[in-house]
């Protein structure tokens, strides 16, 4: 009975070892964030946006929404089609914000309600402002501490375009 426990002893941690291994095998070439500096980048996709992380520094549940506005470009000779804007977190809505200063919007979370298609094509050589609106109080009195958000800009020139920020929140 006892050299069967350990063979199967055995075979649960080779299992284990065997999944750890695996897990960790398709994470090479990551780089590591710095949290709450803002950075600088030329995404993988058509578009660029020259501020991808803001900090709200501290925040107040009392003192209501906070807003950021984020630019992102089209640099390219082509248009690029965005058909999604999606937030990490309910709490969070974004607008797209028309040349002509009008919003379109709000999108959200999927899976919390309708989120409408994007729909935008942003021209060879346009930008557009993204309206971040965060809602301190979405998650009542217990929401207090560091948050992190991100915004998704889906489009048809390759990556995700993702915004993001941070705050404390405090009551």
């Amino acid at each position: 009975m006892k050299s069967h426990t350990i063979s199967i002893i055995g075979i649960v941690l080779a299992v284990l070892t065997g999944l750890f291994i695996w897990g960790y095998g398709g994470k090479q070439g990551t780089t590591a964030s710095v949290q709450g500096v803002a950075t600088t980048t030329a995404t993988t996709s058509g578009l660029t946006a020259p501020e991808t992380v803001y900090d709200f520094g501290t925040i107040s549940i009392k003192n209501g929404n906070v807003t950021k506005e984020f630019i992102v470009k089209n640099p390219t000779d082509k248009d690029i089609s965005v058909p999604a804007l999606v937030t990490s977190c309910m709490c969070t809505s974004a607008f797209i914000v028309e040349p002509d200063g009008s919003e379109k919007g709000p999108f959200g979370m999927p899976g919390m309600g309708y989120v409408p298609p994007a729909n935008e094509i942003i021209k060879a050589g346009e930008s557009r402002a993204i309206r971040v609106v965060y809602d301190p109080n979405a998650h009542g009195p217990a929401g207090v501490g560091r948050i992190d958000r991100e915004i998704t800009i889906e489009n048809d020139a390759g990556a995700p375009v993702e915004l993001k920020f941070v705050a404390v929140v405090v009551p």
